[in-house]
């Protein structure tokens, strides 16, 4: 089961480099809609969520259902500390209080 739920912390992590990806392409002025939607950054986020999905098939194979659900809101956590270190973005007082009631949340689940 171990292994199962590494795959699904792997695809939480994988998850959190899409959102990011796709933010950054969000920030970026495109001259056509179709230069909005077909650039690395979108096919590449798109792509990894694919990933992702196919990822935590495999998981819900050898894990409980109850912990998919649990590991997959830890995603908020991994995108916060992404989006510090890759956009530089503030944390605010009101993240950080946020993200750590959802890791304390997950913590008490698994006990």
């Amino acid at each position: 089961m171990i292994k199962y739920i590494l795959i699904a912390m792997f695809s939480g992590v994988l998850s959190a480099f899409s959102q990011i990806l796709l933010k950054k392409s969000s920030s970026i002025e495109r001259t056509s809609k179709i230069k909005e939607y077909l650039n690395p950054y979108v096919i590449c986020g798109y792509g990894m969520t694919f990933a992702c999905m196919i990822l935590m098939v495999i998981a819900y194979k050898g894990m409980p259902f109850k912990y998919g659900a649990v590991l997959e809101s830890l995603v908020y956590f991994y995108v916060m500390i992404l989006s510090r270190i890759f956009l530089k973005e503030k944390l605010t007082k009101k993240r950080v209080i946020g993200n750590i009631i959802i890791v304390v949340g997950v913590a008490l689940f698994g006990l």
